[in-house]
């Protein structure tokens, strides 16, 4: 991906999470229930990827996955800084930087709609069942197939970072200048990433693994299985 096209990607899908995030500040029922949704979430998804975050090798990746791409934390301030900074990000970051932070803002971005549409039919309290029902019945497969595809696409870009040569040592001496940018989060961001997939043998494994159990717990739920997040982990 071009710089000029990673930075379109960047603008177009900042512009949509950032109405969805407006909406949900401007009712803090919502946002009180959306909170409640991604907290379900995270924990469903750290119980089914329990293996990889009790491995030492992939520990740092699957904490990234959980808490910097589907935490419960409000971005709002984030995302505004990112706006402000669009031009420096294109100076100062290389292609590859700026198409895993445009995957990653397109994943945010579809799962704020995902979760909008949910949150306002579960509300703040809610059951594992009527989880399933909801998510049956709230989004169009193809969606949830779209959100899959962008974990895919982020991880493979976070694999394609890791393989640039002296990349560790261009982000760490960017730290000082990203900071006069206004860039520090984004610059530390990378960094977690980075270090993250950097010590797996094979960062590719990883999110294969990651994307084999979402795509099969999704067939499980809208195929109306007794038990949809039950997951062969053994077998990936």
């Amino acid at each position: 991906m071009k710089k000029e096209k990673a930075i379109a990607a960047i603008r177009r899908e900042l512009g949509a999470v950032t109405a969805e995030r407006r909406a949900a500040q401007n009712d803090p029922a919502a946002l009180a229930s959306r909170i409640a949704l991604r907290s379900f979430q995270s924990q469903r998804m750290a119980r089914t990827h329990a293996d990889l975050l009790n491995s030492h090798e992939s520990r740092k990746a699957a904490e990234f996955f959980l808490n910097d791409l589907y935490g419960t934390e409000d971005l709002t301030q984030r995302d505004a800084d990112l706006v402000r900074v669009v031009p420096a990000m294109e100076r100062m970051l290389p292609a590859t930087a700026l198409k895993t932070i445009a995957e990653a803002i397109a994943l945010d971005a579809l799962s704020e709609k995902l979760d909008a549409a949910m949150a306002q039919h579960l509300g703040q309290c809610f059951s594992e069942e009527d989880y399933i029902v909801a998510y049956r019945k709230m989004a169009a497969r193809a969606d949830r197939e779209r959100q899959i595809a962008h974990v895919e696409s982020l991880g493979n870009a976070l694999c394609e970072l890791v393989r640039i040569p002296m990349i560790g040592s261009t982000l760490a001496m960017m730290r000082g200048p990203a900071k006069l940018a206004g860039l520090a989060e984004l610059q530390s961001f990378l960094e977690r990433g980075f270090k993250a997939f950097k010590v797996m043998k094979n960062p590719h494994l990883f999110v294969s693994a990651i994307v084999q159990r979402e795509r099969t717990i999704m067939d499980r739920l809208y195929a109306g299985a007794a038990d949809p997040f039950m997951v062969d982990v053994a077998g990936n």
